[in-house]
């Protein structure tokens, strides 16, 4: 039986400008790892990791170790990262027939990789410590115990060594991001001591943007590939500003009609007309991933103009008030996200109506059926 999808949501990644997000961080730091975690935040993993390895990308970072694997049969033949590193046995198992790179944080990792991989087959990991995030990762206390269970462990190769900045997107907190790279200074000295050899990795998308200081050897960015400013609303905005989004999303208009002044909308009646209105009902709801947070707070383009989400967000539908654009139509496109002119839609602004960040509003608004250019 064929699939039948459900909606009629569009969204359109415009490949390009992730290329041309790539070279511009390229042109900030030496050696940009790009992050294409979760379907590359919601872009799609394969389309974009061709794009970027065109553009030169020798490593990427995915989340599981399975995608990884998805990865791996693009194909991709550079470096692969999984930074959940592995969880299950079938986990373990894959890591060396497809040349993925894991991240380590936990002993009990540690004592797996001997268990499944035994010493007659050599993998390299990327060794995780918490340096402030207090998430995932090994403390500097765990070094004197880790170099001694790496010598158990010829097979073995510390091949990067990585934390995660907590802060990096926040101008105000600037001593405690320099507090994270002194402590990963440290940690690294240590394991120099020990006798290993390794690449530091430890910036985001911020910290590659606004520190160069703590740069080193490879830098992570992520939701900056897909055209997002970290700095988005603060005092480092122009740190950003060149970075373009790569993604729009858009529903066909199905109905125009009148709203007279004291007539409710949609459920709840959580609004009422102040005055005659024209509204037009839009193909979105929460089923399509637009949140239902947005009721009475989004904004929609129609025309290269913006039109407030009035009412509460339905299932597959949402009203806004286009009385202000009189020549809407049924079946003219409405721009959830993006569009054109001084009035389009910004991720960072749909974040803000939505109360989240655009890290979700790429990753859910990317499950929608997805077109390219």
């Amino acid at each position: 039986m064929s699939t039948i999808w459900y909606n009629l949501v569009k969204t359109r990644i415009n490949l390009s400008k992730i290329r041309a997000n790539f070279l511009f961080l390229k042109t900030m730091a030496p050696n940009p790892i790009p992050v294409i975690k979760a379907d590359a935040y919601g872009h799609g993993l394969a389309p974009v990791a061709t794009t970027l390895a065109q553009a030169g990308a020798k490593i990427l970072a995915v989340g599981t170790v399975d995608e990884a694997v998805v990865l791996r049969e693009v194909p991709f033949d550079g470096e692969i990262i999984s930074l959940l590193g592995p969880v299950t046995k079938e986990d373990y198992e894959k890591i060396v027939p497809h040349k993925i790179m894991p991240f380590i944080y936990t002993w009990e990792q540690m004592a797996y990789l001997q268990e499944y991989i035994g010493n007659d087959r050599q993998v390299s990991i990327a060794l995780k410590f918490d340096t402030g995030m207090a998430r995932l990762g090994f403390t500097r206390d765990d070094v004197p115990k880790l170099i001694n269970k790496l010598k158990s462990m010829p097979h073995v190769r510390v091949k990067m060594v990585c934390s995660h900045l907590a802060t990096a997107d926040d101008p105000e907190t600037k001593e405690f991001v320099l507090a994270q790279g002194k402590k990963f200074d440290t940690i690294c000295l240590d394991l120099h001591k020990g006798g290993l050899s390794f690449a530091r990795v430890l910036v985001n998308s911020a910290g590659l943007l606004a520190y160069p200081e703590l740069h080193y050897d490879g830098q992570r960015p992520g939701i900056s590939l897909y055209g997002s400013n970290p700095f988005w609303g603060t005092k480092w905005e122009a740190k950003g500003q060149k970075l373009t989004p790569a993604m729009e999303v858009t529903a066909p208009v199905l109905s125009v009609h009148d709203l007279s002044r004291g007539q409710s909308i949609s459920y709840g009646q959580t609004f009422t007309a102040p005055r005659d209105m024209q509204v037009a009902l839009v193909a979105c709801g929460y089923a399509d991933n637009y949140s239902r947070a947005l009721s009475n707070k989004g904004w929609m383009l129609v025309h290269g103009r913006r039109a407030p989400v009035i009412g509460r967000v339905c299932m597959q539908l949402t009203a806004i008030d286009i009385s202000h654009i009189p020549q809407t139509r049924p079946g003219d496109l409405a721009y959830v996200l993006g569009g054109q002119g001084k009035e389009k839609i910004l991720p960072e602004e749909l974040a803000k109506w939505w109360g989240t960040i655009t890290y979700e509003v790429f990753c859910l608004l990317g499950q929608n059926t997805r077109e390219y250019e």
